[in-house]
């Protein structure tokens, strides 16, 4: 066992030799038994992240390992659903669970497949190309749950489902971290989605990561002040701020005590913390916390 499921070291991905980079410098430490929200825009690299810990991309450059080891040696522990939820669609829903049982001897959970199923009330029966892309997403989940992995890695997973759905899927995962210390990565680009049930942020915008660590940690780090419009920020870390008339308000990383003229807001809450930073590229990165190097491939 390891105390860490994902760690980047430099990792990058550029398609093709003249092609962009999906992703460029990212360095990270997801410790094990974690809830981790992976946010960003749409084409910030979320994707291409999930895709090189799943072992289904090799990267450009940099290192990611995966429970310890490489992402190909790791592909039995590791359960994977992605965007395009890809199943066959000729078999139907009781012969995708058996094809599931076949490919994974020894770490199949036959009763959690088939309650997943059961809950959507699909039948079994029915072919893949005939379910509705909510109920494939149901039957991908229940694939990936019950092969039972020690990292479930989760790409965009509720975009097709509807609230009732996304709300017992999601109490279903959660369920399953608690009971089972299964680490979930999670992408997505609704952080609404995500506050409730992540303990750990990882945010990438332009193909970077742009904050790295435990959710509460990161908001506790950031202060929002209003302050007289003249007022110097040094030496606090600015992350954005404007100025309104005679006012400042502005979204710091305090590096001391505050003024006693500043007035500071409530706590912030993730979806503002992540909105700020995305508004503000220029503005400094937060190290994180563990800059523990990943771990060297056992083999």
């Amino acid at each position: 066992m390891t105390d860490t499921a994902i760690a980047a070291a430099a990792l990058g991905k550029r398609f093709g030799r003249r092609g962009g980079w999906a992703l460029r410098e990212c360095t990270f430490r997801l410790p094990a038994g974690r809830v981790c929200a992976v946010v960003g825009p749409n084409g910030a690299g979320k994707s291409t992240l999930l895709a090189l810990a799943a072992g289904l991309l090799a990267p450009s450059e940099g290192t990611v390992t995966v429970l310890g080891t490489t992402p190909g040696e790791a592909r039995a522990r590791v359960g994977f659903v992605g965007q395009d939820k890809p199943l066959y669609p000729q078999l139907t829903v009781a012969e995708t669970l058996r094809m599931g049982a076949d490919l994974n001897p020894g770490h199949w959970d036959a009763a959690t497949g088939e309650r997943i199923v059961a809950a959507g009330e699909l039948n079994p029966k029915s072919r893949i190309r005939t379910l509705s892309g909510g109920q494939r997403t149901r039957v991908a989940l229940a694939l990936a749950l019950a092969k039972r992995p020690e990292l479930l890695l989760l790409d965009e997973p509720m975009a097709d489902l509807d609230p009732l759905a996304r709300h017992e899927l999601m109490g279903v995962l959660m369920a399953r971290a608690a009971e089972h210390g299964t680490t979930i990565v999670m992408s997505s680009h609704v952080v609404a989605e995500l506050e409730d049930s992540c303990d750990h942020l990882l945010l990438i915008g332009g193909g970077r990561v742009r904050l790295s660590g435990e959710i509460d940690d990161l908001l506790a780090a950031h202060a929002r002040v209003s302050a007289p419009a003249e007022t110097d920020l040094a030496p606090h870390t600015v992350v954005e701020s404007r100025t309104t008339g005679r006012q400042l308000t502005a979204l710091i990383r305090p590096a001391g005590p505050l003024p006693g003229d500043w007035r500071t807001g409530g706590r912030l809450s993730l979806e503002e913390l992540v909105l700020a930073h995305l508004r503000s590229p220029e503005a400094p990165t937060l190290p994180p916390a563990d800059t523990d190097k990943p771990e060297e491939n056992a083999a």
